[in-house]
């Protein structure tokens, strides 16, 4: 009979990088990269957060619920201003955890909290469209390149 250790540590398989984007200052517009170089700061070319905040990212799954709930067709990844969209592995499931990005070695360390400037993006109550759909802030253990489609697994 498997432990709950063995069931929590149990992933159907690898994630993958859908989406990059870049933000050269706070409260720049985001742009879509297809690779970047991740530092101890976080994606070069975004502005800096050193530490437990140094990279963002959500769930691809999640971005169809944020738009049901704010009672959009879609939601696009740049509206979210998170840096990294990944798909096919449970961000919540490994909160705490370290994952390996291709080279790149990363801890998920809080949710990353949505702000209040999601009511001016995704309109009237999209604040509580992003509430528990926000994704993840990390911290980066390891430097090294991601580009799209690159791999993400428990480590």
């Amino acid at each position: 009979m498997d432990t709950l250790a063995d069931l929590t540590a149990r992933h159907a398989g690898p994630g993958r990088i859908d989406w990059i984007g870049l933000r050269p200052k706070r409260l720049a517009v985001i742009t879509a990269v297809d690779q970047a170089d991740l530092t101890e700061t976080g994606l070069e070319g975004d502005h800096a957060r050193p530490g437990k905040r140094a990279l963002t990212l959500i769930q691809a799954e999640h971005l169809p619920v944020i738009a049901a709930l704010a009672h959009l067709d879609h939601v696009a990844p740049e509206v979210l201003r998170r840096n990294l969209v990944v798909s096919g592995l449970n961000l919540g499931a490994l909160r705490g955890k370290t994952l390996r990005l291709g080279d790149a070695l990363i801890e998920l360390t809080i949710p990353c909290a949505p702000c209040s400037r999601m009511e001016a993006a995704l309109g009237p109550g999209g604040y509580n469209a992003m509430r528990g759909h926000g994704g993840w802030c990390a911290k980066v253990l390891e430097p090294g390149q991601i580009t799209l489609g690159t791999q993400v697994h428990p480590a």
